[in-house]
């Protein structure tokens, strides 16, 4: 008898032993992601693991995703003194096509947020305005900088390199957690959100954790999963950006975008540092010529490149000889939430337009102030149902300024596309030749899509402005029947164009916010 209880003695200290090796071997400190520039992108963090796998460090808040979105609002939350965890799935530096150009509407964002500084030592372009390419003809058009400090302009750049600096800077606060992961469920009680499950890895080892907080923000559009579980998300992929970088070219405009009026969509340039220049090409519908069998290049070659500026056509052809021919679909997705107790989403993950005129950036910036307005008297996130029907303001809040931007670029992406119909194509020229005019003709529709002037109105007036103007380019100087027709059918494609954009952003939210019962929604009582 004696001898069994020895040897179970034995036995139980060795399961003891094993178990508390294991278990400090898992609360050893962890670094986790790559770095920028040399420094580490995220401080050493406690990763303490309970057995089943809960995260032990408490957060107000959780962001799924640092990318633009995620990262300055994770910056802004954390300078509000909340404690946030952010998830983002790989913390290596982005290599994308698009999120490249921030109008200067989203720069003046970025400054409110305290961020400008991250457009700094990443060899960021000042951006002063456009030019546009039409049939032989171009034009110049500045942004509306008159009224505004002298550092005040857009921003070009390597994406992955903004992303970074925002990153670097984010993990620099001492209550923020930045983490690599991957988000798989959202976790639900009784339809509250409560917070997230995602897979990490930690010493080498696969881990899947759960991480809690009073609220969760997904900024990720990437993860399609958990925006069904919030919106009813209706994409559409209107078409694909081609992508080529040219090296050594000189704009024919320096400092400014430049948009060509190609057939059959439009075609893009500007500098994203100060040797290359970005070229995106559009190809409209989902499907694009294959780039493994050289049918993409031949594309490029024959039917996109003689559409060009005798300046930038050896630039072109060169940057196609060298290959690297990369390929981006554009999503638009009109914001369409379920309002969800404990969750909220953001970014890419919530909203998206046609990347044309370059405002995806500006819109969430703008997003991230409105929030952070509505969260600051707030110190207590626990009452999810209260705060989930605060947070419908948020909705409402938005809306101008992003819903400004969706339509503009919708509309935009339309009128600048080719088509076999008459009336299509003479309201294409007709907003050349209006944008041409110059003064308030160029400068209202500019501040528009720059950011600085996002007034719905003003976008309505314009847009119709160029419609009446095609008309009178019609009657002008014999009314002809023919001409008649043709006029009375542009002004019904115009109407065509925008007021499906402007139903699907909500007209009520759009134009009179104020009329919205959410606008006026006061903080939860403390």
């Amino acid at each position: 008898m004696g001898s069994d209880y020895l040897f179970g003695a034995i036995l139980a200290s060795l399961l003891a032993a094993i178990l508390l090796f294991r278990s400090r071997s898992r609360v050893k400190k962890a670094r986790i992601g790559g770095e920028v520039a040399g420094a580490p992108l995220v401080s050493t963090v406690e990763s303490t693991v309970a057995g089943d796998g809960c995260s032990g460090e408490g957060a107000d808040i959780i962001v799924v995703g640092a990318g633009v979105a995620g990262s300055a609002l994770a910056y802004t939350l954390a300078q509000d003194g909340r404690k946030v965890h952010v998830i983002e799935r790989d913390l290596t530096e982005p290599d994308r096509i698009v999120g490249e150009l921030l109008q200067p509407g989203g720069y003046l964002k970025l400054v409110e947020l305290g961020l400008q500084d991250c457009v700094e030592e990443i060899d960021a372009q000042r951006v002063l305005g456009y030019a546009l390419f039409k049939d032989g003809q171009n034009t110049k058009l500045p942004y509306p900088l008159e009224k505004f400090h002298s550092d005040v302009a857009g921003r070009s750049f390597h994406n992955g390199r903004f992303i970074q600096r925002m990153r670097e800077k984010v993990s620099s606060l001492p209550n923020v957690r930045l983490e690599q992961g991957t988000v798989t469920t959202l976790l639900e009680e009784n339809g509250t959100v409560k917070g997230v499950i995602y897979k990490t890895k930690i010493n080498g080892e696969d881990l899947q954790k759960k991480a809690y907080a009073p609220l969760t923000i997904v900024c990720d559009g990437c993860f399609s999963n958990l925006r069904r579980a919030l919106c009813s998300p209706k994409v559409d992929v209107p078409s694909c950006f081609v992508g080529l970088v040219l090296e050594n070219c000189k704009l024919p405009f320096p400092n400014h975008g430049h948009v060509i009026l190609a057939d059959p969509s439009p075609i893009l340039f500007y500098p994203i540092s100060s040797t290359e220049v970005r070229c995106l090409v559009d190809v409209p519908g989902q499907k694009v010529p294959s780039i493994a069998n050289g049918e993409m290049a031949n594309y490029l070659r024959t039917v996109v490149a003689p559409q060009l500026p005798p300046e930038l056509y050896g630039s072109f052809i060169g940057a196609i000889e060298k290959g690297n021919i990369r390929t981006h679909p554009n999503r638009s997705m009109p914001a369409a939430p379920h309002p969800t107790p404990g969750a909220l989403l953001m970014g890419d993950a919530f909203n998206m337009r046609h990347p044309l005129t370059g405002g995806g950036m500006t819109v969430a910036l703008s997003d991230i102030v409105v929030l952070r307005n509505l969260l600051k008297p707030l110190r207590n996130l626990h009452d999810a149902s209260s705060l989930c029907k605060y947070l419908e303001s948020f909705y409402t809040l938005r809306k101008p300024v992003a819903s400004t931007i969706n339509t503009l670029a919708g509309a935009l992406y339309k009128v600048f596309s080719a088509s076999p119909d008459k009336a299509r194509n003479e309201m294409r020229q007709a907003c050349f030749d209006y944008l041409s005019l110059g003064g308030v003709f160029s400068a209202g529709p500019i501040s528009l899509l720059s950011g600085l002037n996002p007034r719905p109105l003003s976008l309505v007036a314009h847009f119709f402005a160029v419609a009446i103007y095609g008309v009178g380019r019609l009657l002008v100087p014999f009314p002809s029947p023919n001409r008649m027709w043709i006029g009375a059918r542009l002004i019904s494609g115009a109407c065509g164009i925008i007021f499906p954009i402007i139903k699907a952003e909500g007209v009520r939210q759009m134009f009179f916010p104020a009329m919205v019962p959410a606008y006026y929604r006061a903080p939860p009582a403390k």
